[in-house]
């Protein structure tokens, strides 16, 4: 195990957060302004929310992908840390451009990376996905599984971990990737949440059927290699993947070439959440069946033994109770997201 140091920041740390008004991004911003980092988030919104961005934290409205502004903003800032949650991320549109997916997100890390030479910093810290592990994917994958991508996403997201690899070689900077596998719940005060137009995550799309915001849920398959023939994916919640990324950055003081998978270690199929969103509210939630999606693996889970002996990293929160719980109160007070908030 890596001996990491103290929590909380150093004297002078500041941490530039790219996609922070996004889902995942701002709840990693949120833990950092709770441990008292000194964090910027910078965001385009073109996915994100004002209101996600913590109110400790400093705003900047600004595309990553133009590169004079990256500068301007890298020697305003003087990040010491970046970590990079900007990007298009839906598989099924990722199909439809996959061209323009791979430019978009391999433009972002390669501007931000630029900028991070030029100004000094010294960690870099990627958000990538699962999705690079492919379709044919088998049992707990752990870091050495084969990189087989079987989306343009996933695709763009292997592209974006290579910069990171030679960042690290040509300039020293010390980065990390963090390969979630379904982020999913909310803050247990239901205060901080997931907002997607459109809604494409399977969790959220069954809370809204429960809440009659959708007449039914789509089930795309049922005749995949799993146990009642439907997907099964790991999900954790998002409380235990923002302490992963903090347990990252600060090990990112002192080791770099870091790569972790981040999940529960355990797999739970369409129908079991269904099911466990219909005994948590009460109501029926009606299903449609659809064909098979193109690239969809039958079942993707983590084998988190890595980051666990790494970093003493435990997924605590990352039950199905917890995690719908926390996503059904999120919901419950913001049916209709962030738009809610500021009308």
């Amino acid at each position: 195990m890596m001996e990491i140091p103290r929590v909380g920041p150093l004297p002078n740390e500041r941490i530039l957060v790219a996609g922070g008004a996004g889902y995942v991004g701002s709840h990693v911003a949120w833990l950092l302004c709770r441990l008292g980092f000194h964090v910027t988030v910078l965001d385009d919104l073109s996915t994100g929310h004002r209101g996600a961005v913590p109110d400790r934290a400093e705003f900047i409205r600004g595309d990553a992908r133009d590169r004079a502004a990256v500068s301007r903003i890298f020697a305003e800032q003087k990040p010491t840390a970046v970590i990079n949650f900007a990007a298009l991320s839906l598989v099924g549109e990722s199909y439809r451009d996959p061209l323009g997916y791979i430019a978009h997100n391999l433009a972002i890390t390669l501007n931000l990376a630029k900028a991070s030479v030029e100004s000094g910093v010294s960690s870099f810290l990627l958000s990538s996905t699962a999705s690079i592990f492919g379709p044919d994917a088998a049992g707990p994958i752990a870091e050495d599984a084969p990189i087989r991508p079987g989306n343009p996403y996933g695709e763009s997201k292997v592209m974006c971990e290579r910069v990171l690899h030679w960042l690290e070689v040509a300039s020293g900077i010390r980065t990390a990737a963090l390969r979630y596998f379904n982020a999913s719940g909310a803050l247990l005060s239901g205060s901080l949440g997931e907002a997607h137009l459109p809604e494409t995550h399977l969790i959220p799309i069954v809370i809204q059927a429960a809440m009659g915001l959708r007449d039914h849920v789509d089930i795309f398959g049922n005749d995949h290699p799993t146990p009642d023939g439907t997907c099964v994916r790991d999900y954790i919640h998002i409380l235990d993947l923002a302490d992963a990324h903090v347990r990252s950055l600060i090990a990112l003081r002192t080791a770099g070439g870091l790569r972790y998978n981040l999940g529960s270690g355990r797999g739970y199929s369409v129908r079991e959440i269904v099911r466990a969103v219909e005994e948590l509210t009460g109501r029926r939630i009606a299903t449609r069946l659809r064909p098979r999606r193109q690239g969809d693996p039958p079942s993707l889970v983590a084998c988190t033994d890595r980051v666990r002996q790494d970093l003493n990293w435990r997924p605590v929160h990352s039950t199905l109770p917890t995690i719908i719980g926390s996503a059904w109160k999120w919901h419950a007070d913001h049916p209709y997201g962030y738009d809610a908030q500021a009308a």
